[in-house]
């Protein structure tokens, strides 16, 4: 019984780090995208005479 609990634990960790890293990786691209996006509209507002 025991032995089937640490299995049930493993699992559950590597399962956590397993989706900490996918949400760590889309919240650095959605910066970098936001990032882009906000140097792309700075760039087209600067001919505005804003």
């Amino acid at each position: 019984m025991n032995e089937r609990m640490v299995k049930a634990v493993a699992k559950a960790g590597v399962w956590n780090l397993v989706l900490g890293i996918i949400v760590l990786v889309m919240g650095v691209a959605s910066g970098v995208l936001m990032i882009l996006n906000a140097v792309r509209l700075w760039k087209a507002g600067t001919g505005l005479g804003l």
